[in-house]
C-alpha cells in the first residue's frame, strides 16, 4: 500500500462525495448525508481543512474539519468529521492516519481544541473524551466528545455551522 495523505484538489471533489456515500451506506447511527455535509461545508466555505487518503491515485478516505462556535465565546475550536473510509478499505488505519494528520495540523496552527461525535471506544485513542461541561444539545454526553490542546475545558454549548443540516445537493 502507498497511501499518500493529502490535501484535497478540486479534482477529487466527486471521488470524497462518493466515497462518504459508500462509507455510510450501511453505518448504523447516520443520517446518510455525510456526502452532503461535506459539499454545503465546502460551498460554505467552512472546511478548514480537507483532507484525502490517496493511495496511488484512488481516493479512498477522507477527513473534514470546520470550525464550531462555543457558547462562551472560546475561539479556536474546530468539529472532526465527516471521517469516511472505502468500505472494502476499512480496518487498514486509513481513518486513523487521517485523523492523526487532520489534529496534528490543528496543534501546528494552533487550535485550542476539537470535538467529534462519534463512538467512544474509537476516538478515545485520539485522546478524546467526554467532558461534562462541553456539551452539544439532544446527543448522549458520552458520544460528544472533546480534546482539549490548550487551556481548560470550556464550560459551553457547541454548535456545529449549519452545513450539518444538510440533507441533499444544494
Amino acid at each position: 500500500m502507498t497511501l499518500f495523505i493529502r490535501p484535497e484538489t478540486t479534482a477529487d471533489i466527486v471521488a470524497i462525495h462518493a466515497l462518504t456515500t459508500e462509507a455510510f451506506r450501511h453505518a448504523a447511527h447516520t443520517s446518510h448525508t455525510e456526502q452532503f455535509i461535506n459539499d454545503a461545508l465546502r460551498e460554505a466555505g467552512q472546511l478548514t481543512l480537507s483532507l484525502v487518503a490517496d493511495d496511488k491515485g484512488e481516493v479512498v478516505g477522507h477527513v473534514a474539519i470546520s470550525p464550531v462556535t462555543l457558547s462562551d465565546g472560546s475561539h479556536g475550536w474546530y468539529g472532526l468529521g465527516p471521517v469516511s473510509v472505502l468500505p472494502e478499505r476499512q480496518s487498514e488505519g486509513i481513518g486513523a492516519g487521517l485523523i492523526h494528520a487532520a489534529l496534528d495540523t490543528l496543534r501546528k496552527e494552533a487550535a485550542t481544541g476539537c470535538v467529534v461525535l462519534g463512538d467512544p471506544g474509537y476516538y478515545a485513542r485520539f485522546g478524546f473524551r467526554a467532558n461534562p461541561t462541553l456539551v452539544l444539545p439532544g446527543v448522549p454526553p458520552e458520544y460528544f466528545q472533546s480534546l482539549v490542546f490548550s487551556g481548560p475545558v470550556p464550560r459551553a454549548t457547541v454548535s456545529y455551522h449549519e452545513a450539518f443540516q444538510a440533507t441533499g445537493p444544494s
